[in-house]
């Protein structure tokens, strides 16, 4: 299954939303990591949070890549 990001079209009807096609359950399961990594940074009050989110980017494509 390829990933679609949001494209600011959100639909809230049906299984799916119309504008990315994901489940609204996947979205939601999205948002949620997502604000748990916002909390997270926020609670460390990091300075360098482009440094973070990068970081976090590399280590989860790294992970995934040795599957």
């Amino acid at each position: 299954m390829k990933f679609n990001p949001c494209i600011d079209q959100c639909t809230h009807d049906g299984t799916h939303c119309q504008g990315c096609g994901r489940s609204h359950e996947d979205i939601i399961k999205t948002k949620k990591m997502v604000m748990a990594l916002v909390n997270f940074a926020q609670e460390k009050n990091y300075d360098n949070i482009k440094d973070f989110s990068n970081a976090v980017g590399a280590t989860l494509l790294k992970k995934l890549s040795a599957k």
